[in-house]
């Protein structure tokens, strides 16, 4: 039974083992003051071109957005998201646990825009209200949805004219950036944010994340609520061995390429099945919306997330493909599925 719920549910590459197996015998600084967790920040720095960065390792994202996000806010503030957006459904309000409201509006594409921040901030007007103060996206988005540079510049530049913070969740950032239908690259990530994330366990490292810090503003004492909000890692050095092997040779980047080619070939066999989808299918992310028949069915052979629809009579599958997805688990997957319909 092939599992497509989601892109992180093997070990790790093998690269990315070998990186963590060749710290056997060796010993190291702890909390990140280390040599490998030196040598991936530098290649980092180099990749984004970006040497005045300051990086910090983490081994989970909602890790890295609460202690970020409650990190770069004054206790009155607060930061604005997509209703789908990670922060405000599936981290169990942790923003909200640091003191922080997260303001959220609804985005079809799950994209956020100029045009819907404006209402926020102009509700939000006087010390009555929370303060908006920082806008979080994510790319790829939850519904595999990705931005393009120009949404990206006119989100930089409504920032800059609101004095807001603009911060990504880079969970699947390398989905995002390889997808088809994108014209931003890492570089232009790291020019156009304040700050931004790059997600490593959904991209085959075992678990980590790497927070970059662009504004000068925001690398004050970070170190202190790194440590106070659990995130700082006594063996840290596995954090940086991983995004070592990550960043060696474009893996981080090929393996974004090959997870969305997987899912391009789900894309195009359901559309030439007649069916539709959520959102327009963009990374790795499918959500495909079918009869309850044949959704059914397809449980039985394969494990998806499943998406709630108004329509009783019609199901929303979530297929995920992987850095470790292969050509075979398409191909069965498209003979089963034909056979069950």
């Amino acid at each position: 039974m092939y599992r497509f719920q989601n892109d992180y549910n093997e070990i790790a590459h093998p690269a990315v083992m070998k990186a963590i197996t060749d710290t056997i015998g060796q010993r190291y600084d702890g909390y990140g003051m280390d040599k490998l967790c030196h040598q991936a920040a530098q290649s980092i720095k180099q990749r984004i071109q970006q040497p005045g960065a300051d990086i910090h390792f983490f081994n989970g994202g909602t890790i890295t957005n609460l202690t970020a996000i409650s990190h770069f806010l004054r206790p009155h503030q607060a930061v604005i998201s997509v209703s789908t957006g990670h922060i405000a459904t599936h981290e169990t309000g942790a923003i909200e646990a640091t003191g922080h409201k997260v303001i959220t509006t609804f985005s079809a594409d799950g994209k956020l825009t100029p045009a819907l921040l404006k209402p926020i901030l102009a509700e939000h007007n006087d010390e009555h209200w929370v303060q908006p103060k920082l806008v979080y996206i994510t790319n790829a988005t939850e519904i595999g949805t990705v931005y393009r540079k120009a949404e990206l510049q006119a989100l930089r530049d409504f920032c800059n004219e609101h004095n807001l913070w603009l911060y990504l969740d880079g969970a699947r950032l390398a989905a995002g950036l390889m997808s088809a239908q994108s014209d931003l690259t890492i570089e232009d990530i790291a020019s156009l944010t304040n700050a931004f994330y790059i997600g490593g366990t959904k991209i085959g490292a075992m678990s980590a994340e790497t927070l970059v810090i662009c504004h000068p503003a925001l690398k004050s004492d970070f170190r202190f609520s790194l440590k106070q909000k659990g995130g700082l890692q006594a063996k840290g050095w596995l954090l940086g061995a991983q995004f070592e092997a990550l960043f060696k040779d474009d893996l981080y980047f090929k393996l974004g390429k090959h997870l969305n080619e997987m899912a391009s070939q789900l894309t195009e066999f359901f559309t030439a099945q007649g069916f539709e989808f959520l959102a327009p299918p963009e990374s790795n992310q499918i959500f495909v919306i079918l009869p309850n028949t044949i959704a059914e069915k397809l449980t039985q052979q394969f494990v998806f997330h499943r998406v709630l629809l108004e329509d009783p009579n019609l199901s929303c599958l979530r297929l995920c493909t992987s850095w470790a997805t292969t050509q075979q688990d398409i191909d069965e997957f498209k003979v089963t599925f034909l056979k069950l319909i």
